[in-house]
């Protein structure tokens, strides 16, 4: 109740999560932390079996620039700040739940088809990502028979 009320006097936060009145810095401060939440994430599943072989990078570098409009440059320094935020954190909980506050649920689930196209990209799935995967479907509030759809479609694009 106390949240429509906000709405509707312009006191509020907005539905994709900033303020009414926050400036187009602040609105690109936000996209900027959650791509930073997003790339580290990946990063994290890169990194989770010990192999972050040159297919897993290239498939970052391309994921980001394709998703988010990014050029080489911007996304290298993303890639470098999340690096940063990953070293300084003690779980991925902080970078889910920037992505729950800002994502939908159809852009969350978009995030776990390109995760499962990263896990893809060397040709193999270990233990480890798996885990991993189910671990970030619960943190991202996807169900299970999303996280699995978002794993055949990857499959799929991956065969093709």
């Amino acid at each position: 109740m106390i949240d429509i009320l906000k709405r509707i006097l312009g006191t509020g936060d907005k539905p994709d999560g900033s303020h009414p009145l926050a400036s187009a810095d602040e609105k690109g401060a936000q996209h900027h932390d959650v791509h930073l939440a997003t790339c580290a994430i990946f990063l994290e599943m890169a990194n989770i079996d010990s192999e972050f072989g040159d297919e897993e990078r290239d498939h970052i570098l391309s994921t980001f620039e394709s998703e988010y409009g990014l050029s080489r440059e911007e996304v290298l320094e993303l890639k470098r700040a999340s690096r940063e935020e990953l070293e300084k954190s003690l779980d991925v909980w902080q970078f889910t739940n920037a992505i729950n506050q800002h994502y939908s649920n159809e852009e969350k689930t978009r995030i776990v088809e390109l995760l499962w196209e990263l896990v893809y990209s060397d040709g193999k799935m270990d233990e480890h990502e798996n885990y991993f995967m189910h671990k970030l479907a619960k943190l991202l509030r996807l169900t299970h028979r999303e996280l699995i759809d978002a794993k055949l479609i990857a499959i799929e694009r991956s065969n093709k």
